[in-house]
């Protein structure tokens, strides 16, 4: 039988740590939960946008959420295998900051100096004192 004591280090802590409890899980293919709804929102938009002039073309109003739904089940597919490609092998928190330093660089009015976008050299400067 294992003792309690046998989980502690000698000064009280714990020997083994999970890492991994604070995460966000996998839900599908690869994305988190707020990865999956972010593009099944973004891609069930772009299929009811689409399904608008189709409906029209076709005098059918079914057609619109047909295309909601097909572009958000395209989406998920199509999402899934680039993000795991993309996030293969790198931290969690990877693509959360590609997206913050895409918006920094792209939109600066959104940054609000939060992120730190410089490019050049970083120099430390310092002075004798007498």
């Amino acid at each position: 039988m294992v003792e309690e004591h046998d989980s502690l280090l000698a000064d009280g802590t714990l020997r083994f740590l999970p890492i991994r409890l604070n995460n966000q899980p996998v839900v599908i293919g690869g994305l988190t939960a707020d990865e999956m709804w972010a593009t099944l929102v973004a891609s069930a938009g772009a299929g009811l946008a689409l399904g608008v002039p189709v409906a029209i073309l076709a005098g059918n109003l079914a057609l619109v959420l047909a295309g909601g739904l097909l572009g958000g089940v395209f989406g998920l597919a199509v999402a899934s295998r680039i993000l795991r490609r993309m996030k293969r092998g790198r931290p969690d928190t990877w693509f959360y900051r590609q997206v913050q330093l895409t918006l920094a660089q792209r939109l600066p009015a959104l940054n609000s100096h939060r992120l730190i976008v410089r490019s050049g050299a970083w120099s430390c400067r310092r002075t004798e004192r007498t």
